[in-house]
């Protein structure tokens, strides 16, 4: 049965959409933006600086279900500009640094917001 998950320690969800659902086996989070639990956008931010907003969303999103970036399956990824992929590679690694997630890592014609990177997650709840 699907059940959604919100959490304060990220950024409300603004649009028709939930943070996460889970079926109590996997949890899926929306796409994550660069923006602070107090829904401040960093668009202005370098894109590392986006990517560690991003990812602490997600396990803000995770924590609340009791899981933890250990427990991501797979990522995906949405640049504004490819260009800036080392950037935020780099940042990325330091979040999985030991037996990273499968990931996907596309270049898109916008982000919402004007904002230089979104991601998502899948990860494992049991």
């Amino acid at each position: 049965m699907k059940r959604t998950i919100s959490t304060s320690d990220a950024p409300a969800a603004v649009g028709a959409y939930s943070q996460a659902t889970t079926n109590g086996e996997l949890l899926l989070t929306a796409g994550q933006l660069p923006l602070t639990p107090d829904g401040e956008l960093l668009d202005d931010a370098s894109v590392g600086d986006q990517t560690e907003q991003c990812l602490e969303n997600v396990a803000a999103i995770l924590a609340a279900e009791d899981a933890s970036l250990d427990d991501v399956l797979k990522t995906t990824v949405f640049l504004d500009d490819i260009d800036d992929f080392e950037e935020f590679n780099e940042v990325y690694g330091e979040f999985f640094d030991e037996d990273p997630p499968a990931r996907s890592a596309v270049e898109v014609g916008n982000v919402p917001k004007g904002a230089a990177i979104e991601i998502e997650a899948v990860a494992v709840t049991e």
